[in-house]
């Protein structure tokens, strides 16, 4: 029989179809079916200056804005040779790893919930509040921040930034460990997650499968370490791996990569420096609001700025992070122009999509939507 599984199912996290060919309960083969939330984000990108392009980012993988922000700001920076203070290196990768965390709340959230526990779900969220809530503390949005920006951040961070991160980190090993003691040995959730959509490393790498998908299938790759950027060269972290490859060996993976993220967050607050958090570039970078009230050049200057833009120097970058879900690149070109004359995203969700046929061959339809919550599929990320 074949049965449609989507788009409007909620375990389907996203507006995904599965075509699934079932013999009985058993799955046959399944077919994953994406677009239905194509936004042309791309070429819309195309038809903006570089600045105005950005926002378009925060609305590809919406659980890690600033993730998208920062993979766009560093192949302008590449494009541009434009530095970056120190500060604002800081501050980047306490954010990104505030995200990382926010991310995982959510997969951790809903793919519990996805196998009938409630509870993690709701505690998981309100986890998460408070991480939303430093984010409208910095950038005056919870979610579409646009606050990394080519050359540093929007604006500096407010003084109550720095008391509102302790307290999260503060708070969050406890909770961490709470949710351990709801999954870790509970018999159902060990049921419906051991050696269930079992990938090998090597199909992994054939897959391009990347993040904590691959990490669970023992490969220990991971960008900030295999090509560090924004100084995580010189965060003492870990990368978390596990051997099984199955839905709960991608559990565990990411469970200890918010511990890891709370690690380097530590660190980053720790060693956070006084200084600027925009470089001082003025052919790329807008004046200080406080010149712009007594200087006419700085007011000019500003206008033709957010009005026309500036020109890149002609040619092409790659650029790439390691966000929640794996490998996130973007490629940028310039025909020396305001506008990018190509973009394209290298997303994680794409590549990691390709392996549900592989993951849920041979069985039930019930273990499908627990492989669907364990590879942690963002659609605007697959879409775009």
């Amino acid at each position: 029989m074949l049965l449609n599984m989507g788009p409007q199912h909620p375990s389907t996290h996203g507006v995904l179809r599965l075509l699934l060919e079932l013999d009985g309960e058993t799955v046959v083969s399944c077919i994953p079916d994406i677009g239905f939330l194509h936004t042309g984000v791309e070429k819309n990108m195309e038809s903006k200056n570089y600045q105005q392009a950005e926002v378009m980012t925060d609305r590809l993988d919406y659980l890690n804005p600033i993730g998208n922000n920062l993979v766009y700001s560093l192949a302008v920076e590449k494009l541009l040779d434009l530095d970056v203070p120190e500060r604002a290196q800081v501050i980047r990768v306490i954010l990104a790893e505030l995200t990382r965390i926010n991310s995982h709340l959510v997969w951790v959230g809903t793919s519990a919930l996805d196998l009938g526990a409630m509870s993690l779900f709701l505690y998981a969220m309100r986890e998460r509040e408070l991480i939303l809530d430093i984010f409208e503390m910095c950038a005056g949005q919870r979610m579409m921040t646009t606050y990394v920006r080519p050359g540093g951040l929007w604006r500096d961070v407010p003084v109550e930034f720095e008391a509102a991160v302790r307290d999260f980190l503060a708070l969050m090993p406890a909770r961490l460990d709470e949710y351990e003691r709801l999954l870790n040995n509970n018999p159902l959730f060990l049921e419906r997650t051991s050696q269930i959509g079992i990938i090998s490393k090597e199909d992994c790498l054939r897959y391009a499968a990347t993040g904590p998908v691959l990490r669970a299938a023992g490969m220990a790759y991971d960008l900030r370490k295999a090509r560090p950027y924004s100084g995580y060269e010189t965060y003492d972290f870990d990368i978390p791996t596990e051997t099984a490859g199955d839905v709960r060996a991608r559990y565990l993976v990411r469970m200890a990569e918010m511990r890891q993220s709370l690690r380097i967050i530590q660190q980053g607050m720790d060693r956070l420096p006084y200084g600027p958090v925009r470089s001082n570039n003025r052919k790329y970078v807008p004046p200080p609001r406080s010149e712009i009230g007594v200087s006419m050049e700085a007011l000019i200057h500003h206008f033709k700025l957010w009005t026309e833009g500036f020109s890149a120097p002609q040619g092409s970058v790659y650029a790439t992070i390691e966000s929640p879900r794996g490998e996130l690149g973007v490629f940028l070109e310039s025909d020396g122009g305001p506008k990018p004359y190509r973009v394209h995203f290298r997303t994680p969700t794409f590549p990691n999509l390709q392996i549900m046929p592989l993951l849920s061959r041979g069985h039930f339809v019930a273990d499908v939507v627990a492989i669907i919550g364990s590879i942690d599929i963002v659609l605007g990320d697959a879409d775009r």
